[in-house]
This record gives structure tokens, sequence and C-alpha cells, in this order.
């Protein structure tokens, strides 16, 4: 169908993808580039902003001539990104200070360690929703206008600009003109009054960050600027703003309360409509959803750190797995793990457990285990993660009653059915997994007047398969209790304990350790009989 189209841009964390949305919510070009990050130092991860920007273009230019359209029949653009990474950079030339720094780096520990020793914990809980972590943003802020010389007199002097990936992009798409965000991408800073959904004055003071930096916050499905002639000569308005996990609740539809989906990308993340309140439950994160014409939508949400990410540390490292697509048949070449299980903990454990000294462990290792227990253990690893998270949500009160799930390692259908049976709910999996660019391009449609916004996700989201849970109760419990027992042994790992003490000791000596607590039991293995009945049920199946 031709114009007029929506540019939907998603920026992840490894890949870009530009894609031309017709009304209808058909895809008339897509283009995509991977991104590789740096790593300057052991865990630090960054990025140059401007090759960032060099391969959006990249992809814009990809997507338009796979649409056969020379950008006249743009009427709006969508821009979702992922979240937490931040960069510095000079208003009036828009050269960046220093590489943005990424969401998974940890070369601000010692920052947010120091808020914490100060007491602000319960502050930043409080007022954002979210932990004092280096996770977030306000520690990423706060060690560049540390580390980079010049960075703090320039921004208290008003001659710098912040921003998470979606400020950056926005303000190269609009020739400079707009320094914006929107309360999705701004509410996982650490920095968002979450209630009130404005920049927290006192707690910025408090942190030391200097509100000129900071972006102004609008709605969004608002006009955030327009697009720079150079670039699309139709000069379309940017109507659609984005966190890429809040756009991808977008797209899955997942606009009731209590709707839920997990993407499995880079990392894991699930995300659930919280309404239009946000109720803290502990072992997760509260955030803004989107907050569009109909109003302010709120989400819970629960991040792993590594997903898809364990299968190419598993390929591009060990060399001993195919690309996710294929990943399916090595696992089920196996029955099952032999009793091996793999916890991923590469930078330590995000939601619910928080333990960043946590380290990644293969346990439960055999003279008769081979590649395919290994390969299969990583992806149950990933359906484990989740059920971590349902289980703290359904803790403090949260039920999931259906999982509808996305990103790469979706298109997986040993994942899925896994996903299902250890959480024993329905898992939904749609039609073309990249919800994150089509649930912008539906905001960011509606902005612009081409569509309804109410009825768009739920009028294009097509199902293409619904995996029922078919584990035995009894099953399910062993292999979630010896996952549990594998997660308590990666906490307990000399190494987590020895950067414990570190950070605790900065000068005791590399190899000095706390003293050891009792260990955790090791993993159960299911019993032969159990064994039996699981190989009985995989025949029905």
């Amino acid at each position: 169908m031709p114009g007029p189209y929506v540019l939907a841009i998603d920026a992840g964390s490894s890949s870009v993808r530009a894609m031309l949305v017709a009304a209808d919510g058909d895809v008339s070009g897509s283009f995509s580039r991977p991104m590789a990050p740096k790593f300057p130092r052991p865990g630090w991860v960054e990025f140059d902003p401007e090759h960032l920007w060099q391969i959006v273009v990249e992809c814009i230019a990809g997507a338009l001539g796979a649409a056969g359209s020379d950008g006249s029949d743009v009427a709006s653009v969508g821009v979702t990104s992922h979240r937490e990474t931040v960069m510095v950079w000079d208003r009036a030339t828009g050269a960046p200070v220093h590489d943005a720094v990424m969401w998974l780096s940890k070369q601000t520990d010692d920052i947010v360690r120091g808020w914490s020793e100060q007491g602000l914990d319960p502050l930043i809980r409080e007022r954002t929703g979210l932990r004092n972590d280096s996770y977030f943003s306000a520690g990423k802020l706060a060690w560049l206008l540390e580390h980079v010389p010049g960075v703090r007199r320039d921004a208290e002097a008003g001659r710098l600009a912040a921003g998470t990936p979606d400020t950056w992009l926005l303000w190269k798409l609009t020739g400079g003109t707009a320094h914006r965000t929107d309360p999705s991408c701004a509410s996982r800073t650490a920095l968002l009054n979450l209630e009130r959904r404005t920049w927290d004055t006192e707690l910025c003071d408090v942190l030391g960050i200097p509100l000129s930096l900071m972006a102004e916050i609008v709605p969004s499905d608002a006009e955030f600027g327009r697009v720079d002639a150079g670039l699309l000569p139709s000069r379309p308005p940017v109507n659609g703003v984005l966190a890429d996990q809040q756009a991808g609740l977008y797209g899955q539809a997942c606009t009731t309360p209590g709707d839920a989906k997990n993407t499995f990308g880079t990392a894991g993340v699930l995300v659930v409509n919280a309404g239009d309140r946000a109720q803290p439950v502990p072992g997760t994160t509260s955030s803004v959803a989107w907050q569009l014409a109909g109003g302010t939508a709120y989400e819970y949400e629960g991040v792993v750190f590594h997903a898809g990410q364990t299968l190419h540390w598993l390929r591009d490292r060990m060399g001993i797995a195919d690309a996710e697509a294929l990943s399916g048949d090595i696992a089920e070449s196996v029955a099952d793990t032999g009793g091996v299980y793999f916890v991923p903990g590469f930078a330590g454990l995000c939601d619910p457990h928080w333990d960043r000294d946590a380290r990644a462990a293969i346990v439960g290792i055999t003279l008769e285990t081979d590649k395919a227990h290994i390969v299969r253990a990583a992806l149950e690893a990933m359906a484990y993660q989740t059920l971590d998270n349902v289980d703290a949500l359904a803790a403090g009160g949260v039920s999931i009653p259906m999982l509808r799930v996305d990103g790469g390692a979706a298109r997986n259908d040993f994942l899925c059915q896994f996903q299902a049976d250890v959480l024993g709910v329905p898992v939904e999996r749609p039609r073309g997994l990249e919800r994150t660019a089509l649930g912008v391009a539906q905001v960011a449609g509606a902005g612009a007047g081409l569509w309804d916004a109410a009825g768009g996700p739920a009028a294009t989201r097509r199902i293409d398969r619904v995996f029922e849970p078919l584990m035995g109760s009894a099953w399910r419990d062993q292999l979630v209790g010896g996952w549990r027992d594998a997660v308590a042994t990666t906490r307990a790992h000399p190494p987590a304990r020895a950067a414990a003490a570190r950070a605790a000791a900065p000068d005791a000596p590399a190899g000095a350790l706390p003293e050891q607590s009792a260990a955790p039991a090791a993993p159960r293995t299911p019993s032969t009989d159990e064994k039996r009945k699981h190989d009985e049920q995989l025949t029905l199946r």
C-alpha cells in the first residue's frame, strides 16, 4: 500500500532498525544494521554517539529504498531506543563530550555505592520507582560530570545537553532544534518523579545533576519537532517517542491493566501494564508505560541482563551453538539438560535478585554432559529468569494469566513451550516479532492523525501461535527447585564474595575473601522415576 507512511526508528542495544509502516499496519520497507559496543576497560560498556547516528541514517535510507520511497510520502516519525544509556553533547556544536555510557556498564559502581552510604536508597526508590543501581542513568550522568574534564563546568554554564538515546536521535533528526524526551524514557533515569512525571529537582540537586542538562519532558504522542529537510524532504513531524520496552508493550496491545509481555532480546524484560497508578512491588521496578492523549499508564518491570546475549556468548565465545533460530533443534536433540543449569549472571543478577556481585555459572556438569545439554540449559535459563520475575509480582499481588512474547529468541519454539511449561500459563507469540518498532509507529501515526490511537495495536496484531502448558506440576517443581539452588550457588561464588569484599575494603589484598558462610545445597537433579514420567510427556507431545 502506498504512503502516507510512518517511519519508525528502533535503536536497540546491538542493532538499529528503520521501518516504513503503512496505515493498515503493514510494513512496506525495513532495514537494519548491527551496532557493536566498545569495552574500554573490564566492566565498562560504551559506544560512539556519532556512530549510532550514522547507522540510523543508513537504516533510514535502506528502509526507504526497500519501500521504493523517496521520503516525500513519510507523514510522521516515531523513535524508540534502548534505555538507561546516557550521553552528553555540546549544544553549540552537537559534538559529544565522551562516548555514551551504556546501560550494562559498571563504571559507575563507586558512585552509586557512595549514594547508598549517604542513605539515599530509600529516597531514590520512593521518588522514582527504581533502585539506586549503576544500571540506571543517574550514576552515568554523575560519572560523566565527575570524570570528563570540563563537563561539570560547561554543564553548569548551560553549554551542554544530555539525554538517553531517544533524546540524542531526536536532536540529530531535527538538526539540533529539539532537546526533548517522553515520560517513558525519562522514568528509567532514576531522576524522574514518578508521580508528577517531571524531573525531581530535589533529587537532582542531591545527586549533583544540573537541571540545565536535562531534556524537556513532553507526552509520548506530542509533536517533538520536525525532521531536517536534508534527511526527509517532507520534513515530517516526530509524533511518537517511547522507550523500547514500553513500545513493545504497546505494540503487543497490552493496553489493559494486567496485560503482560516478555521480550527475549539482548536482555530479557518482563513488562506488565499497571494501569493509571504506580504501585511498587518488591523485587521489580515501576516506570511510566506511556503518556498519551487518552491518559497515562504505568508499568511493573522485571529485567534480566542476559537473555539472547547468552546464546550469542555460546556461539561467539564458545563456538558451541548456532543462531537463536537453530538452537531449538540443538536443545531438543536431548530429552533434558542432564541436571545441568546455566545461570547467566555475566554482569551480576538483575530483577528480582539485584545482586551485581553474582557471577555466571554452569553447574551440574558430568562426563556425560555435551554441548546440547549446555545449549538447552541456556534456553531454559531464559524461561526460568522470566519465572523469577513473575513470581516476584505474584508475591506482590499481581497475577499474570497469559504472557505475550517477542524479540529475536522468541522464534524458538522450544523456548516458548518451556516458558509456558514453567509458568503454567499460555504463552502467545505474534506474527512479526518486531513489536517495538511497530508499537512506536502506532503511537506516532495516531499522534499525526493517520489512525485511531485506541484501536491501532489490537487491530493490526496477529497471533502466530499459542503455547499451552503441558508439563506436570511435580516435574516442574523439581526443575524450578534445581534452578533456584543453582542461582544460590552463583550468589555465593568466591569471585562474587571477593568483589564484595574489595568494594567494602578497597585496600584489602586482591586474593582476600570474607569469612565464608555455609555453601548452599547442590542443585537438585530430578529422580529417575520423574525423568521417566517427563519422557512420557515428551512422547505425548
